[in-house]
């Protein structure tokens, strides 16, 4: 199963989990990282350029990524926060290949598929993730979220902001 195959928004999402059977846990452990409770002068954001659906294990590989390297040149003075959440279940209609396969398989009748995973839709430029840091962890939030963004499915934007106070 390939990422790419899900990362195209395509209809309605399928999101109702009273519905469905067998609904996949979500693989993002934690959302928010660092001290969540301090005030920091500066706000990074990773923005996605354009809409896709981006997995949860894709979401989670991001945060390990970027918390990583926050917490190793930061120790705990910075704020990681994870913004999407995933809401759409993926489905798969699996088909076996082999020798004599075919008599398990019904091909595209009750096509329906199984749940395999779930994901987040993201529009463009809307936010992914937000590195909270003091004047001295720029740099470091920037190479964080930059670590993050090469593991989601899609092109991503970094904007440093000076917060308001």
């Amino acid at each position: 199963m390939k990422a790419h195959n899900y990362r195209r928004v395509k209809g309605q999402a399928y999101t109702r989990k009273k519905y469905i059977r067998g609904s996949p846990q979500s693989r993002i452990t934690k959302f928010t990282m660092g001290d969540s409770t301090a005030e920091f002068e500066y706000q990074t954001f990773l923005i996605a350029r354009k809409e896709a659906q981006i997995r949860h294990t894709a979401l989670e590989a991001a945060r390990i990524a970027a918390n990583q390297v926050l917490s190793g040149k930061l120790g705990t003075n910075y704020c990681l926060r994870i913004l999407p959440y995933p809401h759409v279940v993926l489905r798969e209609n699996k088909m076996i290949f082999g020798a004599h396969a075919d008599r398990l398989q019904d091909g595209m009748k009750h096509a329906f598929g199984k749940a395999v995973g779930i994901a987040a839709r993201v529009r463009s430029n809307q936010t992914i993730m937000t590195a909270n840091v003091n004047e001295d962890g720029i740099e470091a939030a920037r190479e964080a979220l930059r670590r993050g963004g090469a593991k989601l499915p899609i092109t991503c934007r970094i904007v440093v902001e000076k917060t308001a106070e």
